[in-house]
C-alpha cells in the first residue's frame, strides 16, 4: 500500500459556521486586524519617537507591540481569505512557519510578561535599587534574551514535527496552523512528540506564572504596608496597566489547558472560539491599557495634541 505525503493542508476555520455568515466574519476580523495593526502601530511609534517614554517599563510596552503586530499579520490575514475568498488551502511550508511564529511569540509573551513582574518588583519592594538594577540596557538584555530563547526552543519543535510523514489527513480542524493539530495527521505514533511540546510548554508558561504570583504577593504585602492611604493607591495604579495585560494573557490560557486536562467536553467551535479570542483579545486591548492605564503616555499624548492644536490670532478691533 503506497502512503501519500501530503504536500499542503486544508484550514477548516470554525467548521459548524454556515456559509451565510462568512461574509460577516471576514469584515469583523478585518476591523480587528486594522484595529491591532493600527493601535499597537501608534504605541510604538509612540515610545520610540518621545524620548521620556524611553525607560525600562516601556521598552516592555514596545516588545509588546511588536509581539502583537507580527502575531496578528501572521494568522489574521489567512483566516479573513478563508472566509472571504474561501481560500481554505495553506502549503505545507507556510503551515509551518505560521506554527513556527505563533508558538515562538507565545512563549516569548510569557517570558516578557516575567520580565514584565520583575520590573514591577524591583520598582516597589526594592524602590531605592530600581534606577540600579532596572536599566534599560537590563531591559532590553533581557528581551533579546526572551526571543532568542524562543527562537531557538521553536527551532527544536519545528525540527520534531516537519520531519514527520504526514499522510492521514491533511485537514487541520482549526484558524490557524498549530503545533497539536498538524502533528495530530501524523500517519507515526506521535504521542512522544506531542507529550514534548506539552510540557514544554507548561514550563514556559507555569515557570513565568509562579514568579508573577510570587511578584505581585510580595508587590501586595509591601503596599499594603504603606501607611498613606494616598500613597497606596498611587503604588496600586503604577501597576494595574501590567496586572491588566498579565490576566488578559494568562487567565483564558489556563482555563483552556484545565478544561483539556480534566476533559471537559467542549465543542469545536467553541473551542476554536476561545482560543481566538484570548489570542486576539489582549492585542486589541493593549494599546487602550497603554494609553488610558499609564499616566505619562496619557500626559505624552494631551502635551503632544495641545501642541498642534492651532492657536487663533487675535481679532483686531474696527
Amino acid at each position: 500500500m503506497s502512503i501519500i505525503q501530503f504536500t499542503e493542508f486544508i484550514l477548516t476555520g470554525f467548521p459548524g459556521l454556515q456559509p451565510s455568515y462568512f461574509g460577516f466574519i471576514s469584515v469583523v476580523l478585518l476591523f480587528v486586524y486594522l484595529a491591532i495593526v493600527g493601535g499597537n502601530s501608534f504605541i510604538f511609534t509612540v515610545i520610540v519617537i518621545e524620548r521620556s517614554l524611553q525607560k525600562p517599563t516601556y521598552l516592555l510596552y514596545c516588545n509588546l507591540a511588536v509581539s502583537d503586530l507580527i502575531f496578528a499579520t501572521t494568522t489574521l490575514p489567512k483566516v479573513i481569505s478563508r472566509y472571504l475568498a474561501e481560500d481554505k488551502i495553506i502549503s505545507f511550508p507556510a503551515c509551518f512557519l505560521q506554527m513556527f511564529i505563533i508558538h515562538l511569540l507565545g512563549h516569548c509573551n510569557s517570558l516578557l510578561m516575567m520580565i514584565m513582574a520583575l520590573d514591577r518588583y524591583v520598582a516597589i519592594c526594592n524602590p531605592l535599587r530600581y534606577q540600579m538594577l532596572i536599566k534599560n540596557s537590563t531591559i532590553l538584555t533581557l528581551c533579546s534574551i526572551s526571543w532568542l530563547f524562543s527562537f531557538m526552543w521553536m527551532v527544536i519543535i519545528l525540527i520534531r514535527s516537519v520531519t514527520l510523514p504526514y499522510c492521514n489527513s491533511n485537514i487541520i480542524v482549526q484558524c490557524y496552523c498549530d503545533h497539536f493539530q498538524i502533528t495530530n495527521l501524523a500517519c507515526v505514533n506521535v504521542n512522544n512528540v506531542q507529550m514534548t511540546a506539552f510540557v514544554e510548554a507548561m514550563i514556559i508558561l507555569l515557570g513565568p506564572l509562579a514568579f508573577i504570583i510570587f511578584s505581585y504577593i510580595s508587590i501586595i504585602i509591601s503596599v499594603l504596608k504603606i501607611a498613606d492611604s494616598e500613597g497606596r493607591h498611587k503604588t496600586f495604579s503604577t501597576c494595574s496597566p501590567q496586572l491588566f495585560i498579565i490576566g488578559l494573557y494568562y487567565l483564558p490560557r489556563c482555563f483552556v489547558y484545565i478544561a483539556n486536562t480534566i476533559n471537559l467536553k467542549i465543542s469545536t467551535d467553541v473551542r476554536i472560539l476561545m482560543i481566538m479570542l484570548y489570542s486576539l483579545f489582549p492585542p486589541i486591548v493593549n494599546p487602550l491599557i497603554y494609553c488610558f492605564k499609564t499616566k505619562e503616555i496619557k500626559d505624552t499624548l494631551v502635551r503632544r495634541l495641545k501642541i498642534r492644536k492651532p492657536t487663533t490670532a487675535p481679532t483686531m478691533g474696527k
